[in-house]
């Protein structure tokens, strides 16, 4: 079971890929706006780029993981197609650059349009359309995950437009000049997943990057970067996610809470910055399986679960993953912060233990008898008054 892959490429920001890539590293999808390079399932073995990226993508689905990463580069007026997803909600978090991001949903009654910048979270819920404009002068690069352990389906509107009969689009959208207004769109020679046409001046005369109504936006946003701290001995995390009790939300929080819980199979999003030294004490999750992916610092990594795995290094770049219910820890170990985004698959409030804590819940006399250690023994192990979940020596 491959629990660890790395995804590399270049980013000055956060000096996350490194560029000396080896022959092992996920296979770039280069157009003519940006890339894309991902850690998922493929049902046919040859279209994997290596034996470890196989195993990766194996281990994903056999878990049933409800997890899809990716990472997406957009050049400066780049645009990722508009597009939805047929198996998946997709959820973001832009770690450079500035972009403007479209929602169409509700039958276009509702069309939602806003700003980004690093470190806030977008989302886009199952076949809602949707599109992402790189508008700052820096590249644009997004690391996503999508809520599916099988292949991600999808569909560009470029795709579904020349798919469709030239009389039955006409009708549709019923243009003036009919079937002859439709015959000047030409399919492009190469893909337009992300779109950066060598004319693009010529074509727009006046860009639109509207912001639509806080009411409408946080159903599709979070300011994560933006939102409380969870402070720790040993670092911090911050949340976008659902909470049952919503005392301490903010009123855009409370929609975007609301938001990923209505809509199934959506996700749980965190940062963990551990500093250095700094351990996430082993722990496990009862109702989702995480996702990784470093975007400063390096660490180790520790897991038990059903089949062994050795502890491993993590670096910048590296994507990793816990199955469901597996134990596992994380240590930084530079003298940088190790700093991660973490996707958990529920749309409910998270429910994890950590090992302190069911510990301190086992009654003594239990431990005693199952470890051959005298129960007094076990009042050496102490409890905090800070929370120990991250802590430090």
């Amino acid at each position: 079971m491959l629990l660890i892959f790395p995804c590399r490429g270049s980013n000055k920001k956060y000096q996350m890929l490194n560029q000396n890539v080896s022959s092992y590293v996920f296979q770039q999808y280069v157009f003519e706006g940006g890339a894309v390079q991902w850690a998922r399932y493929r049902s046919n073995p040859a279209e994997y780029s290596s034996n470890s990226e196989m195993t990766f993508g194996n281990s994903i689905n056999k878990h049933k993981s409800k997890l899809t990463a990716s990472i997406v580069r957009i050049k400066y007026n780049g645009l990722r197609a508009p597009q939805w997803h047929f198996n998946a909600n997709e959820h973001g978090l832009l770690l450079e650059g500035k972009a403007w991001i479209g929602v169409v949903d509700d039958g276009a009654n509702s069309v939602a349009t806003y700003n980004v910048t690093v470190g806030q979270v977008t989302f886009f819920p199952t076949n809602t359309l949707h599109w992402v404009k790189c508008v700052s002068e820096e590249d644009c690069v997004f690391i996503l995950f999508f809520t599916t352990h099988d292949e991600l389906k999808t569909l560009d509107v470029d795709d579904a437009f020349f798919e469709t009969p030239e009389d039955i689009a006409s009708r549709s959208l019923k243009p003036e000049g009919g079937v002859d207004f439709i015959r000047q769109f030409q399919k492009a020679d190469v893909d337009q997943a992300i779109n950066l046409p060598k004319n693009l001046m010529d074509l727009i005369q006046n860009a639109s990057l509207a912001q639509s109504d806080d009411t409408l936006v946080w159903k599709y946003f979070h300011d994560l970067i933006g939102s409380k701290e969870y402070l720790f001995p040993g670092g911090i995390i911050q949340w976008a996610r659902h909470r049952s009790n919503t005392a301490g939300l903010t009123e855009n929080e409370k929609i975007y809470s609301d938001s990923i819980n209505t809509h199934a199979d959506t996700l749980t999003f965190a940062t963990l910055r551990i500093y250095n030294n700094g351990l996430r004490q082993p722990h496990f999750h009862f109702n989702a399986n995480e996702m990784g992916y470093v975007i400063s610092g390096c660490g180790v990594i520790g897991i038990v679960g059903a089949e062994p795995v050795e502890e491993f290094s993590v670096d910048v770049g590296d994507i990793f993953f816990f199955p469901l219910g597996t134990q596992h820890y994380v240590k930084s170990t530079c003298v940088e912060d190790l700093y991660t985004i973490l996707a958990f698959s529920t749309g409910d409030q998270l429910e994890t233990l950590d090992m302190d804590d069911y510990f301190h819940a086992t009654a003594d006399d239990v431990l005693a008898q199952l470890f051959r250690v005298k129960q007094e023994e076990f009042k050496k192990i102490p409890k905090f008054q800070a929370d120990q979940a991250v802590n430090i020596p």
